[in-house]
């Protein structure tokens, strides 16, 4: 008997097989999860598609009194939750427990959000309003960086809207997906939330299935190039929040040990593992080695450690996969530039790398050009402003970006040049359930969060009634 159970049309059911879930920590299995088929894939697509009349049907205020009951048995359960996260995902308690309570208020704030409409015309003439109707079945296809928030993300404006969904955890973190899912049991109507367990071979299947109205992906730009494909023959709807490769300008008027702190804060959260984390910083002549020199002290003073030991800053990379990927970046950054802190693997059990800091590398270098979602941070050197921005534009991704400076006015005429969803000032992701947060180029398609993101769970309509003669 697996220890967690998938939720399917309303009942908590094992696989048709299981697997283990690594602590990746230890390297030991702590939990033993269901597992999908195809049949059980089918089913919950299913089921979902059962309930959609029903849920759609359902007023918009019994929807959000369902979604701020789940954010009240999300609080009610953090410690558990908490725990689990860190044992799966690696992050340390404290991040963990920040996490649930991002979850929690994601879900309130969705619980206050209105489906616009409006009226164009209202007179002798006639009556034309724009509505805005639920699509139907949503595939909500998460990453294993941020297993709850994430699924958070998917459900809540999905149900809001009066959709049902089919959510699919990362293989690797399924464990806080399927306690969520312990939750959406005792609270939404059967089918509407329905949450299925693979070992990446089921993303296609849910994809290509007519029943799927729209998918909501969250993960690498690779895979959600793949799911649009899979996406095309059916037109389906798509929201595709995708990787980055999130530059940080710093200029040369910075409080350097003040900057140097934002800026390593939002460079090793959750060990690197973040999307909108900032990968490459810019950092202008005149004071790079000051900046390289305190990176390199924070870096070198973290703590790295299993995130349930107290005092763990930071904890292990997620998987094998990724590890031994991040093995590779070290070595070609040890070729290409200079490691001024960390550069280690640390000899124990466990996925651990000491967060690096890599100064003399420049764009071309793999490093800087490609993102590796791990604790390395390059610093490259820049001394003209237009020339930092045309270097931080040309990357392919365009997710989230930085500009760090003591005169916020200069800082906002970079900021207006820079190309990303979201650019912030003097800080990094800064990232809220009020706040649009949209990817351009290859980091992602539509839009996440607040009333845009809710949009993009529904079809506009628009009715134009003749009056008069």
């Amino acid at each position: 008997m697996p220890d967690y159970k998938m939720l399917i049309g309303g009942k908590l059911v094992d696989g048709d097989s299981q697997m283990d879930v690594i602590n990746p920590a230890t390297e030991e299995v702590f939990a033993t999860v269901a597992r999908a088929s195809e049949r059980q894939a089918d089913e919950a697509i299913a089921a979902a598609a059962a309930a959609f009349s029903s849920w759609a049907a359902t007023p918009m205020a019994e929807r959000r009194t369902k979604i701020s009951a789940l954010a009240d048995a999300i609080v009610a359960n953090s410690d558990a939750l908490a725990r689990a996260l860190t044992q799966e995902q690696g992050k340390p308690l404290a991040e963990a427990q920040g996490e649930i309570a991002w979850a929690e208020g994601y879900l309130r704030h969705y619980a206050t959000l209105e489906i616009a409409e409006r009226t164009i015309q209202d007179d002798e003439n006639g009556l034309i309003q724009i509505r805005r109707k639920p699509l139907g079945v949503v595939a909500g296809i998460i990453a294993w960086n941020f297993p709850l928030l994430v699924a958070c993300w998917k459900i809540g404006p999905a149900v809001l809207a009066g959709n049902t969904i089919v959510l699919k955890p990362a293989p690797t973190t399924p464990v806080t997906a399927l306690m969520l899912g312990e939750l959406c049991q005792t609270i939404f109507p059967a089918g509407v939330v329905n949450i299925i367990v693979d070992a990446n071979d089921l993303g296609g299947y849910l994809t290509a299935d007519p029943r799927i109205a729209k998918i909501g992906f969250t993960g690498s730009t690779a895979t959600g190039k793949k799911i649009m494909a899979s996406a095309a023959d059916g037109l389906k709807r798509l929201t595709l929040e995708l990787g980055g490769n999130d530059p940080g300008i710093v200029l040369d008027d910075v409080d350097v040990r003040v900057a140097a702190q934002g800026i390593f804060n939002a460079a090793f959260l959750n060990c690197g593992q973040v999307c909108l984390a900032i990968k490459r910083a810019y950092v202008h002549d005149s004071i790079y080695d000051a900046m390289c020199d305190e990176l390199a002290r924070l870096a070198e003073a973290a703590v790295v450690d299993d995130g349930l030991a107290q005092g763990a800053q930071i904890g292990p990379i997620q998987n094998r996969a990724q590890y031994e990927k991040l093995q590779g970046f070290l070595e070609r950054a040890r070729t290409d530039g200079t490691i001024i802190a960390g550069g280690e693997l640390i000899d124990r059990a466990g996925y651990f790398m000491r967060p690096t800091i890599v100064r003399d590398v420049t764009d071309g270098d793999q490093i800087v050009d490609e993102e590796q979602f791990g604790p390395i941070l390059p610093v490259i050197r820049y001394s003209d402003i237009d020339d930092v921005v045309a270097r931080a534009n040309a990357s392919p991704y365009g997710l989230g970006a930085s500009v760090w400076s003591s005169d916020t006015n200069r800082a906002l005429a970079v900021a207006e040049r820079i190309e990303s969803g979201s650019v912030w000032v003097n800080q990094h992701v800064a990232i809220g359930p009020h706040i649009p947060m949209a990817g351009v180029k290859s980091s992602g398609l539509g839009v996440e969060q607040a009333e845009e993101g809710l949009a993009e769970y529904t079809q506009l309509s628009v009715i134009n009634m003749a009056r008069g003669g």
